[in-house]
């Protein structure tokens, strides 16, 4: 028999009620995602908003549908990195919003890497935009919001403690590249150009295993167009640019995770809002 659009949506309802049914406690929530406790010991449910924000909260709005297309394209990238042998703290997805996740404890470090130089990189240095790098740069940033994620050293995150040892910073920077490359590969086969990325890394709450965690999606890739070098990814946020979920959809589709057809419909995003700095 087959079900009805209504019959279709009605089942995606329960299933997703069915999974609130088996949330615990609210842990943590960020600007695109919450995490829950989850119905095991040392597991969490990942929710992904449809937030959308910038410059370090400063401009934000909700695109209808983005934490949908996060979720699914997250997964798919994290269950092919899983599949060669890099850990990842996703177990399932649950439904079109959530996933069922490892808990870990998240070093405090984002880890950029950078193929094509854009964004901060290019601001910083007065590179030229687009310059493509003889070879992937790995960046550090300190995870404050308040101290705006700061550019860091290797020294830094060991002197400090961030990452407590520098073997484990290593295999890090190891799996980083390791990523890049698989990545790299699998977005290049869809016409799609990885400019850069962020990662954060974490050790499991269960077994204290190192392994990667929070989400890999155009919320924190940027993707360019191989041929038009169009922007598929949160700079269209950034920039007002327009098309947000379009975009993100047709990463979704490139990838094999969607269909051409969808019912997601274009928003508009509202202003940065104006923000009043007192000083001290």
């Amino acid at each position: 028999m087959t079900l009805t659009i209504t019959q279709k949506k009605l089942t995606l309802y329960i299933r997703e009620f069915l999974s609130r049914m088996n949330k615990g406690k609210k842990l943590y929530e960020g600007k695109a995602k919450i995490i829950y406790e989850g119905p095991e010991k040392g597991t969490g449910i990942q929710h992904f908003k449809d937030d959308a924000t910038a410059f370090n909260n400063l401009k934000k709005s909700t695109v209808e549908g983005k934490g949908v297309l996060n979720n699914r394209i997250s997964e798919h990238i994290l269950n092919n990195l899983n599949q060669i042998g890099v850990k990842t703290h996703l177990i399932k997805r649950l439904n079109m919003r959530e996933q069922l996740i490892k808990l870990c404890n998240i070093f405090p470090v984002e880890f950029i890497v950078r193929n094509i130089a854009t964004g901060s990189l290019t601001k910083r240095l007065g590179i030229a935009d687009g310059t493509v790098l003889s070879k992937p740069l790995i960046e550090f940033s300190y995870k404050n919001d308040d101290l705006g994620d700061p550019v860091i050293s290797r020294e830094h995150i060991l002197e400090f403690g961030w990452v407590k040892d520098p073997i484990t910073l290593d295999l890090i920077i190891e799996r980083c590249l390791r990523i890049n490359d698989f990545m790299q590969g699998m977005f290049r086969g869809v016409g799609i150009k990885l400019v850069d990325f962020k990662l954060e890394f974490g050790r499991s709450n269960i077994d204290n295993e190192l392994m990667l965690a929070d989400e890999i999606s155009p919320d924190t890739c940027r993707l360019w167009d191989v041929s038009s070098e169009k922007k598929l990814d949160k700079d269209r946020f950034r920039k007002d640019l327009g098309n947000i979920v379009q975009a993100y959809q047709e990463v979704a589709r490139r990838l094999g995770i969607i269909h051409e057809e969808s019912n997601i419909s274009s928003v508009k995003f509202g202003k940065p809002k104006a923000v009043n700095i007192k000083k001290k």
